[in-house]
């Protein structure tokens, strides 16, 4: 019995052992466990702070705070892990805002400094946060405008302030906004403002960058906008022209030669189709996209074809340019930007590895037996560099123009029977100009040998004008023209509610005064003309 209760004594001290050895065990592993998790916790929170800040100055408005702001994010980014940047996940963020490598910022200029002179040729750009391209195409352009003229000051502006922040935050690189670069024009005392835009069009970018403009309209005693690459916008699907069909060649030359073909006869001999792909819009500019497939046709370039990203125009999306292209039986496609910058459109949403790209599309049709692509913008090749210099040169030409007008003998005015007419409707300003659907044209009432022109407008933003100068639409008692709502149809059935006028003319073929305000409360001088009346019906 003593024996017994000896060996009972060991085994529950054994057994009381290995419970608390198992309990220690089980409070290490807790313990090890509990110290993970919070690891794992204090790195997301970092990720976290860094998404946040990212977030904050993924906007299209500067504020206040956003030089602060971009410091905060990039210092914020740095003192992270390479484990916690990889954790970075926000509404815009993500490890490659910081971390995708797009090239040398350093050997970009960001032509924002002062000392311009009296002449300035402010070139507008939507920007890229892609370095290389930036250089190559944007400062491309540049460049040629610099070298074409170099008694005029070239200067930058973006539109896109999400890229300004982009490349201040990650490469310390600060560029203009367009009211930072006007705001520099004005104080170093610049007298002729030429603007050059690269846009592709007179699309949504572009009406904006006139809207900037004209709020700066007193700031300058001229300002002139040069035509975007691809010129007039047109009526239709039919409309080309000349500006239109040297960037069809310019690009066409440009991916024959990198894919290595002597002509396009060539390339769809061995069963290639070139895919020129371009943003989209859904801004009544976008039948410009349709007018280069047009414009495709016309050069003979059968194997070519226009697609783009947001597919308006329909025809232009993804799955309707496949079909097009297996219909026309090429076997090979190569994928090329018609955009300025081969920036983040081309390499992801044209080349990218995503199955949304246009490359992956291309390949999982299974219609194709290759689909490549070619990453390189339109601002890149020499003959579009040229072009937008032409381009700037008909604008500086037009500045010595109005000036030798303003120094010339009136022309003999023309007297009219009685009647409506169409007549073409001129200003000294691209922002205060006839509605894009009516022409440039407004409908002149003669009655009694007065001259009435009606004339449509490209929006609502001026609401009211003067027939006379901005001082004497000011006075007390002045009267001015009212508004009213013109429906206008443009070419692709799309209607827009305007504001028309009724603007006395006291001669034909003769500049005098109107004054115009807008929604900002200025008002402002211009010389407006009415020529080339054509009859539309006359007087009973």
């Amino acid at each position: 019995m003593k024996r017994k209760s000896v060996l009972a004594m060991l085994l529950a001290v054994s057994m009381s052992c290995t419970m608390m050895m198992g309990t220690a065990s089980v409070m290490a592993e807790e313990t090890e466990t509990g110290e993970a998790a919070e690891g794992e916790d204090a790195d997301q929170a970092a990720a976290d702070n860094v998404a946040a800040l990212i977030d904050r100055i993924y906007v299209q408005e500067r504020t206040e705070t956003t030089d602060e702001d971009c410091i905060a994010a990039k210092e914020a980014w740095d003192s992270l892990t390479d484990a916690q940047k990889e954790l970075v996940e926000g509404e815009e963020a993500s490890p490659d805002y910081f971390g995708l490598d797009t090239g040398d910022a350093s050997l970009d200029d960001p032509r924002n400094a002062d000392e311009i002179g009296e002449n300035e040729l402010l070139v507008v750009s939507f920007g890229t946060s892609y370095n290389g391209s930036r250089v190559e195409d944007i400062k491309g352009i540049e460049d040629a405008l610099a070298e074409a003229y170099p008694d005029w000051a070239v200067r930058r502006a973006f539109t896109a302030q999400i890229i300004i922040n982009h490349v201040q935050a990650r490469d310390g690189e600060v560029i203009d906004n367009m009211q930072q670069a006007l705001d520099r024009a004005a104080a170093n005392g610049v007298k002729n403002l030429v603007v050059q835009p690269t846009h592709l069009m007179h699309g949504a970018e572009y009406d904006e960058m006139i809207d900037a403009l004209e709020e700066y309209q007193d700031e300058f005693e001229n300002i002139v906008v040069a035509e975007p690459m691809l010129g007039d916008v047109g009526d239709d699907v039919t409309v080309v022209n000349d500006d239109k069909a040297a960037v069809a060649q310019a690009v066409v030359d440009a991916a024959l030669a990198e894919a290595g073909y002597e002509t396009l006869d060539a390339a769809a001999e061995d069963g290639t189709a070139f895919v020129f792909l371009g943003h989209g819009t859904s801004h009544t500019a976008k039948v410009t996209y349709s007018q280069m497939q047009t414009q495709m046709g016309e050069l003979g370039f059968a194997n070519a074809f226009i697609g783009t990203v947001e597919g308006e125009p329909e025809e232009t999306a993804c799955e309707a340019v496949i079909d097009a292209v297996a219909a026309a039986g090429y076997k090979k496609v190569i994928l090329r930007p018609l955009m300025v910058v081969a920036g983040d459109h081309a390499n992801n949403d044209m080349a990218g590895d995503e199955e949304d790209s246009w490359k992956s599309m291309f390949i999982a049709s299974g219609n194709f037996d290759s689909v490549d692509a070619q990453i390189a913008g339109l601002g890149s090749i020499e003959a579009v560099k040229q072009l937008y210099v032409e381009h700037t040169k008909e604008a500086i030409d037009a500045l010595g123009a109005g000036e030798a007008e303003d120094a010339a003998e009136p022309a003999e005015s023309t007297v009219l029977e009685d009647g409506v007419y169409s007549a073409e409707f001129d200003t000294d300003s691209s922002m205060f100009h006839v509605n894009e659907a009516n022409e440039g044209r407004g409908t002149l009432t003669v009655k009694d040998g007065v001259m009435t022109i009606h004339v449509s407008l490209a929006s609502q933003n001026i609401v009211n004008l003067f027939a006379g100068t901005a001082e004497d639409a000011q006075k007390e008692g002045a009267a001015l023209l009212e508004p009213v709502l013109d429906t206008v149809t443009y070419s692709d059935g799309m209607t827009e509610e305007v504001n028309g006028f009724d603007i006395p003319v006291p001669a034909l073929d003769e500049e005098f005064d109107v004054a115009l305000i807008g929604t900002k409360g200025t008002w402002y001088d211009h010389k407006v003309s009415v020529s080339d009346p054509q009859i539309i019906e006359e007087a009973e």
